[in-house]
């Protein structure tokens, strides 16, 4: 909303406008009839503001008009007052009063559903100039929740495709856009009326495209224990395959719904014996540091405050809890477990019990099993081991290959259209494994985390065939066959171009090219064009049409419907284009007269002759190809093609790029790494540099050699490693996103403040809800984040009080006055808080390749506008570092003071913008 444009005259009767309606007794919305005396009530008629322009995914950068003159929590109602918009007709959008399409309670819960629609935007013709992208918009909505009677009452609010909104002034940030209602915020709220005020945003990936463009949203307030509950119901365990169980890997989720911290001492099986004493607990209990599982009459000993020493949920967290499971006895149907837990500050005990129907079926069909994710919590897969009857060829390798299949968005691994998708095939030469992705939407579209989980689920396999004594072919978990439908499509292509060496053959059905192509990134507020730069350029890794010649030399089957209307076939044509310019090619398959999906969409005639050929194939990976070509988006990311890894690049906001030809060519390339089982030469010539490659160290082993450029010519070995702080490698590479490959448990750190715990378990709640992740939040920052568990650590702190980096000379400093930034040119820029907020997120480097994700605010609502960026949507564009300055609430990515990319010295790149 471009107010600055305006001329002087209406922006001055425009903020006389606001001004009025600031001064107007508020309206007070009637709530809903209470029926036999409810605990709980929601307003059946909502004050409703909008609608404003938004873009794709741009709501996490704010982006919010209203902002402009303090934001809507400062506005009463005013049916007369106007407020300039670019959608609706006469440029202007104003209050109505919107009747809930569905109110009711029960002495447990209330409900409140809302379905806001706008007759004064020309809709149509704005999607025949802007496409899916001018049907995505955002408008306010402001009710209450009425607690009834004398108490204060411990309730869980749910909030179903809402992302943001405020409770009495209190700021809720991440929501649960795609309903996934696995971590609510729990709130203590006393008798009377509570303010609720809700941004409502259009997302066409969330509510859809082709019909009328409404916001349907849901709020659900419901009455909790006070205590620790589960927050899920049942355990998370793998299906029992004749007699036995797939995998001994369980989890539960569990809430602290009450005020005061939880510590989990013990989990036995109730079969065993009742729950034990503490001081019972504390004569067996032993360290168990190097294990995310516990163990009967075990708990895991962590970095806790108050003393404690099992897993710890502080007040109003959601967490999984990992524990080993076994069969009482062989003809039981369910398996049933105590939890025994305290208060931090007592030394009282309570108990939990939770209990689980068993599932039984043959080990030859789809059956889940479980393991740990890297994030140190369980996930599952849907697993079908070779059939009986499979007719492989007699020269097949006694290892067979691994045929994913990847799920479309909303849908869970074990759902019969996931789980049963293959049915038709059932004697594939190939161990079939449907991977889950950790949550519905595939945790951030199969990239980053979701990869990790369908990595995670292929190497399980080994595992799984010990547990259950199979006798059957053996797997070779480097050799993938990968297939997927919709977003597992888009999954599809993210395989086949970041793991090209272990790709057999793929089949991506009815896949995005990349979410930019999916829905375009029109009507993000207006922006200096070197920031959009910098936000698509932290997107390098998941646009697949620059990534195609990846995929060259692997056999693909493309499918898409004619008539798709989710996701238009012009994305499968876009990238079969593109496959053919880049030198590689494919089989494509549009089906006519069929939509976005069907009954056999992965079992038509062209994708069964193409399972049955590739999975008897015996095609040597990686493979030997006379010419490649490899475009690195993020080496982090990145795996092998042609022998040939890409350890880093020069700058990392921009594209590398190794040709090969006899000769090898890079462009804003560092450092490489050769497998010599595939790379046989002894020398090779890259940019006109020979270098023998008998000379190189090996990074992994005897069977690679790494070369560096150094100086401007390459040379064996590695950059100087003198201090692996100063340099930045591996799991470390990336951007924002990057944090995202914890090896455990995130570890969420704060100062012990009001401002900074809301912060901190609004940052918990977030992961969980998006990714399932596992948090242990730390109310201490005393010291760097060294020597606290194994994962990835977030530090939140306001104003100057923040532990010095491990790196020496690191080029952001927060202080008492605001943010030093050094940029390329070793320049240093003071951005000053002394008129306005700052909030700043940055990566920075902790030991043994983990990372550390600060968020820093000069004050509680800069604090709050970084926290804004912890990963939690795709599409986001959430590069290394970023300054925000108080304009950004309104402008978007354009109140970035600054932004960019960290190399591989932890400097700031020339990419970068520093204004």
């Amino acid at each position: 909303m471009a107010i600055g444009l305006l001329c002087a005259s209406l922006v001055l009767c425009l903020l006389v406008c606001f001004c009025d309606a600031a001064q107007r007794e508020r309206v007070i919305v009637p709530a809903v009839d209470r029926r036999d005396n409810p605990p709980l009530s929601l307003s059946s008629s909502w004050q409703v503001l909008g609608p404003f322009q938004i873009g794709t995914r741009e709501s996490t950068w704010g982006a919010d008009p209203l902002e402009y003159i303090g934001g809507f929590r400062k506005l009463q109602y005013d049916p007369d007052a106007r407020f300039r918009s670019s959608l609706p007709t006469n440029g202007t959008a104003k209050w109505n009063i919107t009747e809930a399409t569905q109110v009711s309670t029960s002495p447990t819960s209330a409900n409140a559903s809302l379905s806001i629609s706008y007759s004064n935007v020309d809709w149509d013709f704005l999607k025949v100039v802007y496409g899916w992208a001018a049907v995505q918009y955002q408008a306010w909505a402001r009710g209450e929740l009425t607690v009834h009677g004398n108490g204060t009452q411990h309730v869980i609010l749910y909030t179903d495709a809402i992302l943001e909104y405020w409770v009495d002034g209190i700021h809720y940030f991440g929501g649960d856009f795609y309903t996934y209602r696995k971590a609510p915020p729990v709130l203590y709220v006393s008798p009377g009326r509570h303010n609720i005020d809700v941004r409502l945003v259009r997302d066409v990936r969330a509510f859809g495209g082709i019909l009328v463009p409404t916001i349907d949203v849901l709020l659900h307030v419901q009455l909790t224990s006070g205590i620790l509950e589960l927050a899920k119901p049942g355990i998370l365990m793998s299906d029992v395959v004749d007699g036995r169980l797939a995998s001994s890997v369980g989890s539960v989720v569990l809430r602290n719904g009450g005020e005061v911290d939880i510590e989990i001492v013990d989990i036995q099986s109730s079969h065993v014996r009742p729950p034990i004493s503490l001081q019972e607990l504390e004569s067996q209990m032993v360290l168990a540091q190097d294990s995310r599982v516990l163990t009967a009459g075990q708990a895991k000993r962590t970095s806790t405050p108050n003393n404690a020493s099992g897993i710890v949920l502080v007040a109003g967290q959601t967490r999984p809890v990992a524990f080993d499971i076994s069969l009482p006895t062989y003809n039981v149907s369910s398996v049933k477990y105590v939890i025994t837990y305290r208060t931090v500050e007592s030394n009282q005990l309570g108990t939990l019990k939770i209990s689980q129907n068993l599932t039984r079926t043959s080990v030859y069909t789809s059956h889940k099993i479980t393991y740990l994710h890297p994030g140190g919590m369980v996930s599952y897969a849907m697993l079908r081991p070779p059939a009986k009857n499979a007719s492989c060829t007699p020269g097949q390798r006694a290892s067979l290959p691994v045929l994913l299949q990847l799920h479309g968005a909303g849908l869970e691994a074990d759902n019969g259209m996931v789980a049963h998708a293959l049915d038709p095939v059932p004697d594939l030469c190939a161990w079939v494994i449907f991977p889950t992705g950790v949550t519905p939407w595939s945790g951030d579209d199969w990239h980053n985390w979701g990869f990790a989980d369908v990595e995670a689920a292929v190497n399980s396999i080994p595992s799984w065939i010990k547990y259950v004594g199979w006798t059957g072919p053996d797997v070779d978990i480097n050799r993938w066959i990968v297939s997927g439908h919709s977003n597992g499509g888009q999954g599809t292509w993210y395989a086949l171009t970041h793991r090209p060496d272990k790709i057999l053959a793929a089949a991506p059905a009815s896949g995005y090219a990349s979410i930019q192509k999916y829905v375009p990134y029109e009507l993000w507020q207006s922006a200096d064009p070197r920031r959009t730069a910098v936000i698509s350029a932290s997107l390098n890794s998941y646009r697949h049409e620059m990534l195609m010649s990846n995929a060259g030399g692997i056999p693909i089957q493309q499918q898409h419907g004619q008539l798709d209307d989710n996701v238009p076939a012009y994305n499968s044509r876009l990238l079969a284009q593109q496959l053919f310019l880049s030198g590689a090619n494919s089989s494509y398959n549009e089906v006519p007269g069929q939509n976005h999906w069907w009954e056999t969409v992965m079992t038509t005639p062209q994708l069964v002759s193409f399972y049955y050929t590739q999975t008897k194939g015996d095609e040597i990976l990686p493979r030997s190809l006379d010419e490649f070509e490899i475009v690195i988006g993020d080496p982090g990311d990145m795996g092998s093609k042609g022998g040939i890894k890409v350890l880093l690049l020069e700058d990392p906001g921009q594209y590398g790029r190794v040709h090969v030809d006899g000769h090898i060519t890079t462009s804003n390339v560092l450092s490489l790494e050769f497998e010599l089982t595939v790379f046989k030469s002894q020398a090779v010539t890259i940019d006109n540099d020979i270098v023998g490659l008998g000379e190189a160290s090996g990074k992994r082993g005897a069977g690679t050699v790494t070369i560096s450029r150094q100086n401007g010519v390459w040379r064996p070995g590695l950059l100087d490693e003198s201090n692996s702080i100063l340099y930045r490698r591996g799991r470390q590479l990336g951007s924002n996103t990057a944090i995202l490959r914890t090896q455990g448990a995130f570890i969420i750190r704060h100062q012990g403040l009001n401002t900074t715990s809301h912060i901190a378990l609004q940052v918990s709640r977030n992961l969980h809800q998006y990714f399932q992740a596992d948090t242990e939040v730390i109310p201490s920052i005393s010291q760097n984040g060294t020597g606290i568990g194994t994962g990835n650590v977030i530090t939140i702190a306001l104003s100057n009080h923040l532990p010095s980096s491990l790196h020496p000379d690191f080029p952001i400093q927060p202080n008492s006055s605001g943010v030093v930034v050094r940029d390329s040119r070793g320049r240093q820029r003071q951005y000053s808080s002394d008129d306005t907020s700052l909030g700043a997120t940055f990566l920075q480097p902790l030991e043994e390749e983990r990372l550390e994700l600060v968020l820093w605010g000069s004050d509680a609502e800069g604090l709050a506008q970084a926290a804004r960026l912890v990963p939690m949507l795709t599409g986001v564009g959430q590069p290394d570092f970023v300054v925000l300055g108080e304009s950004a609430k309104w402008k978007g990515v354009d109140g970035a003071l600054a932004m960019g990319f960290f190399d591989h010295k932890w400097e700031i790149t020339p990419s970068s913008v520093v204004s």
